[in-house]
């Protein structure tokens, strides 16, 4: 079987379930835009609108079986995820995006759906978390940023949420927020190219001096981009863990603890990241349907020094110890 672990879904049944009822979220400001939809949440600045291909499914469908693919892992779309809304509506927000993406996935079983949770409130992100463990949902997709720009998620107000992942044994699948929090990446395409790199650089940084990915170990935390820099700057990770008068989290306990996609555009890339966390931890992905990500997935395993061993673990052995 092969799945891919990191796509993106809005169904179209959700995108009309806001419109409807809009009114119930009054921190939420819905924005008609080229036939679509765009958020502004909490007087912030507005979203993009949701892209046309995140609710096709017929094409997405046609993608799949054309890239030979099996199953696909599909979170919501992250820049709605609305984390600067209050705790309580957030949740009440949260629960509605579940509500559809667990519906389209029975609806159409190809898909497997991760959950959103109110990432601005530690205990009712928890308790979002549970309801949807509860409802056979593998895990949730999270943001780097909660509660707006700047926000961490070693914040110890989320303790309550990671506790709840661990219990679980949650899938824990992390992904860069719209705003990096570096403006000097809104030029020449760079806060796709370099933003998003640099925000999941530092918030899974965070995480792991903050001993959480080795504390909450039976949470699967998933890093999406090939973990990002991470595998490269292993040693200045470790060096500032040894001379640090702090104590710190092991970055080379967290590195094999947690899990990556295959989304690095290049076969060196990919070879590197086995190299340093092992070809058991990697899954194959594609970030469908962003440009940016890799809409031909099978191409990278089949282009990079793997056995075939290596190859049918990527490609879907991994991925469906996790969420099938």
């Amino acid at each position: 079987m092969i799945i891919d672990c990191h796509a993106h879904l809005v169904p179209p049944s959700l995108l009309q379930a806001i419109r409807t009822q809009a009114a119930d979220f009054p921190s939420i400001r819905v924005i008609e835009q080229d036939g679509s939809i765009g958020f502004s949440f909490a007087g912030g600045k507005p979203t993009r609108p949701v892209s046309k291909l995140l609710s096709d499914l017929t094409g997405r469908l046609k993608w799949m079986d054309e890239q030979k693919i099996d199953r696909q892992v599909n979170g919501a779309w992250v820049d709605m995820f609305g984390y600067e809304v209050p705790g309580e509506e957030g949740a009440r927000w949260s629960r509605l995006i579940n509500t559809h993406l667990a519906q389209q996935a029975r609806s159409e079983p190809r898909f497997i759906p991760l959950a959103t949770v109110p990432m601005q409130d530690g205990a009712l992100a928890a308790a979002v978390l549970r309801e949807a463990h509860g409802a056979g949902f593998k895990g949730a997709m999270i943001g780097t940023q909660p509660k707006g720009v700047g926000g961490v998620l070693d914040d110890p107000a989320l303790n309550p949420f990671w506790e709840a992942a661990d219990a679980c044994g949650a899938v824990i699948f992390i992904h860069p927020v719209f705003e990096s929090g570096d403006n000097r990446v809104h030029d020449y395409g760079m806060a796709n190219a370099v933003g998003r790199i640099t925000d999941m650089l530092i918030a899974v940084s965070r995480l792991i001096y903050a001993g959480h990915v080795t504390r909450y170990a039976n949470a699967k935390i998933v890093i999406g981009m090939g973990g990002a820099a991470l595998p490269y700057v292993i040693g200045r990770l470790r060096k500032n863990f040894t001379v640090s008068k702090d104590p710190l989290g092991d970055p080379d306990a967290a590195l094999a603890a947690l899990y990556y996609d295959t989304i690095v555009q290049d076969t060196r890339a990919l070879r590197y990241l086995a190299d340093v966390v092992g070809s058991g931890r990697i899954m194959l992905g594609s970030d469908m349907p962003f440009p940016i990500g890799d809409l031909t997935p099978l191409k990278i395993v089949a282009d990079t020094s793997f056995s075939d061993a290596e190859r049918q673990s990527i490609n879907g052995g991994l991925a469906a110890k996790l969420f099938v």
